[in-house]
């Protein structure tokens, strides 16, 4: 994939996440900076996902710790071990949230 198509997909995962969090209860506020989404929770937490253009890879840092996801046959694998993007974006999210979270 080109980088233009990598950065439209990405895109596409961020205003995913935006959307869902715009149906939630509790408190997080959300913040896209170029390539980074930063959500913040009302204990002061953060949840960051960013995008890595050079590996075209999407990178998610949590209090769970860190992981690197790549597209494969249409889904964001975790790149070091078990694990989906969104799957995981929900746990950590539901983690800083104290409440249930689900795309």
């Amino acid at each position: 994939m080109t980088e233009s198509e990598f950065l439209d997909v990405s895109d596409a995962v961020f205003a995913k996440i935006e959307l869902a969090l715009d149906d939630v209860e509790f408190d997080v506020d959300s913040l896209r900076t170029g390539n980074v989404l930063e959500l913040e929770f009302e204990d002061g937490s953060k949840v960051i996902v960013n995008r890595h253009a050079a590996n075209q890879e999407i990178w998610l840092a949590a209090r769970s710790g860190g992981y690197h996801y790549r597209l494969l046959d249409g889904r964001w694998i975790n790149t070091r071990g078990d694990g989906e993007l969104f799957a995981d974006v929900a746990a950590a999210i539901s983690a800083h949230a104290g409440a249930a979270f689900a795309f």
